[in-house]
């Protein structure tokens, strides 16, 4: 999604590319692009977590921070709070943002860049519609997800397509030096693909990785693991954490006690960094039912420069894709001419 916020660095980013833009659309004639956009569903990558434990951790993953997402406003007109990404933790490799996204027409994220990151979309409740310069259109309902891998350059838009509030989650996710130039591509689940698994009062639906012996049918370039539980009141839950992997959580409802019995709950809105362990220990000991997602990825433990919509290497690389997307070149042929319907 764009960032669009005046109070954010990556508003500057779009409004400079705004300005580039306007000279472009007149400067530039349209150019072939050999961009792939078509749908792909792969097997899973290494995101190999064991089948989650029924009884607790010798060595449990502690929450070592603990942040209240706050709402700001985001795109046009749209609100989100974010929680990865935001002053507090300004990112988690691989892990970049972390946007829990409410928007209602004709508020949303019209057309707009990225490059050498992916994006997930996770939709909690409502319909969004997405299309992109290349061509690739697509609508997304509760609990579809489309995976969309950037790479060397997407422009693109997502727009609410239903009345009232539409809610979700978008997720983004680093990607190594090696891969930050790949064509784009997509993979999209509906909610009925989703790999689902439940015990002992205890559902989960598996995005990227393993729980419960189940696995995504997701490719992860950058190896992870993202689940949304769903924990009855009473219930627990001991989901193994690839070691040195960076993990965290964030609560979508109810309240629940995570990493040790004794700590204190920690209810809707938060996210919760976790320390290195094992995995992850959850109670709920409320009267409601507790869901949240589970984001873990392995750490790339490179160098992140981030200007607006573009994550690369370095300054200068950065200063590329600006370039890039201005003159419409490598893998931005074709945003000089294409605006979203």
């Amino acid at each position: 999604m764009p960032r669009h916020s005046a109070a954010s660095p990556i508003y500057t980013a779009l409004a400079r590319l705004a300005n580039f833009n306007s000279g472009r659309r007149v400067l530039l004639a349209s150019r072939n692009t050999s961009s792939s956009s078509a749908r792909t569903i792969m097997s899973s990558s290494s995101s190999s977590a064991a089948t989650a434990a029924s009884v607790p951790f010798q060595s449990p993953r502690k929450v070592v921070k603990k942040v209240l997402s706050l709402s700001q406003s985001e795109g046009q007109g749209a609100t989100v709070r974010r929680s990865i990404g935001g002053h507090e933790v300004r990112n988690l490799d691989p892990f970049l943002l972390l946007d829990e996204f409410s928007v209602s027409k004709p508020a949303g994220f019209p057309d707009h860049p990225h490059r050498g990151f992916e994006t997930v979309t996770y939709m909690l409740d409502g319909v969004f519609t997405h299309q992109d310069f290349s061509g690739h259109t697509g609508t997304i309902r509760t609990g579809d997800v489309q995976w969309m891998t950037a790479g060397r350059g997407i422009v693109h838009s997502e727009m609410p397509a239903a009345d009232g509030v539409q809610k979700g989650l978008q997720l983004w996710i680093n990607l190594a030096s090696k891969d930050k130039m790949i064509e784009p591509r997509y993979q999209e689940l509906e909610s009925k693909d989703i790999s689902q698994a439940e015990k002992d009062g205890v559902a989960v639906r598996i995005i990227a990785g393993e729980a419960f012996g189940v696995r995504s049918p997701v490719y992860t370039r950058t190896p992870t693991m993202y689940m949304d539980f769903t924990v009855q009141p009473g219930s627990q839950l001991h989901q193994p954490i690839p070691e040195g992997w960076n993990a965290f959580v964030y609560i979508i409802e109810g309240e629940g006690v995570f990493g040790k019995e004794g700590a204190a709950p920690a209810s809707a809105h938060h996210c919760l960094v976790l320390g290195a362990g094992d995995g992850l220990s959850v109670w709920n000991r409320s009267g409601a039912p507790l869901r949240f997602a589970l984001a873990a990825g392995q750490p790339l433990n490179e160098p992140v420069v981030q200007q607006g919509p573009f994550v690369m290497n370095s300054r200068a690389q950065i200063q590329q894709a600006m370039e890039d997307y201005y003159y419409g070149r490598n893998g931005f042929e074709k945003a000089s001419q294409w605006s979203s319907a």
